[in-house]
Parts: structure tokens; sequence; C-alpha cells
């Protein structure tokens, strides 16, 4: 069978988040997901992994730790979510996509052991979107002799499709309110969510942050009796805004050496992320052997890609910067970043633009409260998902900010439109549908008409 009928196929099963009246609501259970794995030899027990949870900055960190993985030597796996153009993305080994072969062959092996497994009544429903991928990533990395896999756990924790594995470790990153109909109404309840991918004697990498979500992590962890390690030592000492562009390092001391640090990713929020990475890759160096040195840890950094996340862009006068910021907590991360580039731009007299969309299950009147205020004009895109803001409740958060603001017919209009007004700044943010799709058309990707 065709890439194109394996993608048809899975998009069918993607709105699992979606809820609408008549339409009932998923149900999540590590138990479906162990049956379907066990059916197809339980690929996950082929390789050690590293969960890592939380509400923002778990990609990153993934990311990043996976890169220095990869420089030690080590066949890596990289699973991540959601995907900005293409699912492919979602699965890497050594830094590489799956191939389309690849991806429909593991699709429809899935796909057949499922119908079967329903069919006998072994299970229940069929596999979710994300169980799907989930299965079809371990048994990538089975066949690709991955020795170790960095998994980003997709939601919550307790019951993500991820979670079916035995960790090495288990990272949480910060936590904030997202997700809420799913994971609860407070950062307390979310953060117990996020701390189920702990295990009992196991090992917690994290950061102190919300005070809420630090006792309800450290609760499960006593209960547990894990072992907690502490990433601040790993956060440099700078000024609330630092230096925030790309290319700025930073020296460290890990592993009884000095190195630079010099990661892609621009913003302040990354250090707390990548400081998350460096406290893995040492616990893995200090207590499983794994070969990680400091040399390792610093190329990783340096060669980490992570798309999409304050990436820069430059396109004749225009800087267009795209950002993931889908939340408040990640609206914050990106007004951060921003504050000297617009600043810069304020004084030569330059426009700041920004493209926006978000989920109506976002607080649209926060984002928008936090980020529109930045910008000269704020142009609205229409993105393909049942879930999307209706862009009447979009111009109304503008409105209630005063930000002039209008709306496109799509998101390649938005974006000519963008162009066509400025010479300055161009941020493209709210969703990771917008931002995926805005960067395939901006780097030609995907044409116009696609």
């Amino acid at each position: 069978m065709s890439y194109a009928a394996a993608i048809d196929a899975l998009n069918a099963l993607a709105p699992e988040l979606h809820t609408a009246p008549g339409r009932p609501r998923r149900k999540f259970s590590l138990a479906e997901i162990g049956i379907l794995l066990d059916e197809m030899g339980n690929p996950q027990h082929s390789f050690r992994s590293i969960l890592i949870a939380g509400t923002n900055g778990k990609g990153s960190t993934a990311a990043t730790l996976a890169s220095i993985l990869r420089e030690t030597g080590l066949r890596t796996g990289l699973y991540t979510s959601p995907h900005l153009e293409r699912p492919n993305e979602r699965i890497r080994v050594d830094g590489a996509e799956i191939s389309d072969a690849d991806f429909s062959r593991h699709y429809f092996a899935m796909a057949e052991a499922a119908d079967a497994l329903v069919s006998s009544g072994k299970l229940a429903q069929s596999p979710s979107f994300f169980e799907t991928l989930t299965a079809m990533a371990f048994l990538h990395f089975a066949e690709a002799g991955v020795e170790i896999a960095v998994l980003e756990v997709g939601m919550g924790g307790r019951l993500d499709a991820t979670n079916i594995v035995d960790p090495l470790i288990s990272v949480i990153t910060d936590i904030s309110l997202d997700h809420t109909e799913w994971l609860g109404p407070t950062v307390a309840a979310i953060a117990r969510e996020k701390a189920g991918i702990l295990r009992c004697n196991g090992v917690l990498v994290t950061l102190p942050q919300h005070p809420e979500a630090n006792q309800a992590i450290g609760e499960i962890a006593t209960e547990l009796n894990a072992r907690g390690v502490n990433a601040a030592v790993y956060v440099p000492a700078l000024g609330p805004a630092g230096d925030l562009e790309p290319g700025t390092s930073y020296p460290l001391e890990v592993l009884g050496r000095q190195i630079q640090v010099a990661s892609p990713l621009a913003g302040a929020h990354q250090h707390r992320n990548i400081a998350l990475a460096i406290a893995a890759a040492i616990e893995l160096q200090q207590n499983h052997s794994l070969p990680i040195t400091a040399d390792s840890i610093e190329r990783g950094i340096r060669n980490t890609q992570w798309p999409g996340r304050f990436e820069m862009l430059h396109r004749g006068n225009t800087t267009w910067i795209l950002d993931v910021a889908h939340n408040p907590a990640g609206a914050w991360a990106l007004r951060s970043g921003l504050r000297s580039i617009l600043d810069r731009e304020t004084q030569a007299g330059r426009t700041r633009t920004l493209v926006f969309s978000c989920l109506k299950d976002k607080p649209v009147a926060e984002l928008a409260q936090i980020l529109f205020p930045l910008f000269d004009l704020v142009i609205f895109a229409p993105i393909a998902s049942p879930r999307a803001t209706a862009v009447e409740s979009l111009l109304e958060a503008a409105a209630a900010t005063g930000t002039p603001a209008e709306s496109a017919s799509s998101i390649y209009a938005a974006l000519q439109h963008a162009e066509h007004d400025s010479q300055g700044v161009i941020v493209v943010s709210g969703s990771v549908y917008l931002v995926g799709d805005a960067r395939a058309l901006l780097l030609g990707h995907r044409s116009a008409q696609a």
C-alpha cells in the first residue's frame, strides 16, 4: 500500500482530542497499546528509553538530548509530537526522518494487527492516531537497531502511549495550564498526570518551577522512592533577558571540564531545556555507563535541530520568526525572546507584524493580551483543524487589546499580505498547524495551491 494511503488513513484518526456533541470522548488506556505491541512482538523492549514529559520545552529538551546521544556515537531514536509539515518528522533515527516506504510499511503492518485484535475482541477499539504513530516508532526503532530512544510524551504522562516503556530516567520540563479538559483544571492536577512517567526506585530529572507543580511531583516521587536530579546547576547565571538571539554561547562546567554552550535554539527559556538535557546526559553517563563526554555534550547542543521554535528565516529585507507558542507560558517565552528584536525594529522605524491563529481550547483572550500589543498589525490566518478558533473570536480578542487586526482567506494570503506591508519583522505563531504550513510555504516545500 502507498504512503499516500497510509497518510489518508492516519488523518481519518486525527481528531482524537476533538470533542463535539454526539461524538463520544476517546478513552485512553495503556493496556490497549500494550496488547497491540505484544501482538507486534514488543519492539519497545529492544532498546533503552528516556521519557520526557511537561507542558512546554519537552520537545526542545528531547531534541537536544537526542543530539548529545547521537554525538556520543550511540544509534539514537527520537520520537516527538506534533509534526510541523509531515508525520515522518516525528520518527527519527540518528537525525534522519523515517522514509515514506518504511512509514507506510509499518503503518499497514500495525493496522492489520490492530484490525485482527478488534475483530477477535482482544481490543475494544482501534488504536488512536497517537497510539498508531507510537507503535510505528517502536517498530522502526527496533528494526533500525536503535540502542537508545528519546521519547517525548504526547499529552499528560500517566496514560500516554509512550509510557508503556520502562525508562532509564524520566525528565519533567516546565508545567503550566494546557489541555485542561483532559488533564485537570489546576497546575497540581496536570503535574500529577505528568508525574505518571516516574517509576518505583527510578530517577527523575527536573528543575524547580511552579510551587504547585513542585509539590505534586515531589509527593509522587517520594511515594515511588524515585531519586531526584536537580538540573539547576546547569542553568547559566544570566540576567533576566540574557542574549536571546541564535549563536549566543555561554561557558558551563560539565564532567570536570568547561564547555561552550552554543545552541541554535534561541530564547532565554531554552537555557532551562538545555540544562535538563545536560543533566539527563550526565545521569546516563554516571549511572548507566553510556560513553558520554564533555565534548559530545558540547557538540550535541551545538548541532541540535528543532525547527519552528524561535526559528529565524530571512527573505529580502524581512525577517520571519516562527514559533509554536500555543499556550500562555509559551507566549510569555516568545514575548521575552522578541523584546530586544522588536525594540530595534521600532527604533529603526520598521513595522512589526504578527500572523496568528490558535485552537479554540486555548485561552485566546489571554494569548492576545500577552502578544498582540507588541505589534503594529495582527493578521489572522485560517488553519485546517476542526478545533480552530473562529475568526470572529480572534477579531474580538484583538479589539480588546486595541491592536489593529485583519483576517486573511488562507495562510498563503496572510503571509503575502504581511510581507507586502512589512520591511521589518514578521512573527508567525499561535498554532503548530499555522507554523508548519507557513514554514512549508516560506521554504518552498509546498506551493500555494497544494
